[in-house]
């Protein structure tokens, strides 16, 4: 009767899992840190990684319950801010002004 409650408990979805997030940081010669903190979202993992805060990341994992998911990647590629290579900004800002001498220029 024992046997059957506890793998009933393992099958049944649990709605009120822990969740958290573990990010090592790696400094080098002076060692590792884990940050965990229960209280920080996905988002905030994110937007640490994207201000800066965290650098240096060797791994972000997501524990959810007795499951752990490598999330490094995916979070790296949201927190990415797209490169746009100076040469195309400098181009579209030249387009921009010579159609605003353009418009100057032109008789009414």
């Amino acid at each position: 009767m024992e046997v059957y409650w506890y793998i009933e408990s393992l099958e049944r979805p649990q709605s009120n899992q822990m969740q958290y997030f573990v990010v090592m940081i790696d400094y080098g010669r002076r060692g590792r840190e884990a940050i965990v903190d229960p209280e920080i979202t996905r988002r905030d993992v994110i937007a640490r990684v994207a201000s800066g805060e965290y650098e240096n990341i060797s791994f972000i994992h997501e524990i959810a319950g007795r499951a752990v998911d490598d999330v490094t990647d995916e979070i790296l590629a949201e927190a990415a801010v797209p490169d746009i290579p100076a040469d195309e900004a400098a181009l579209e800002a030249d387009r921009l002004d010579h159609a605003r001498d353009l418009r100057k220029h032109e008789t009414a």
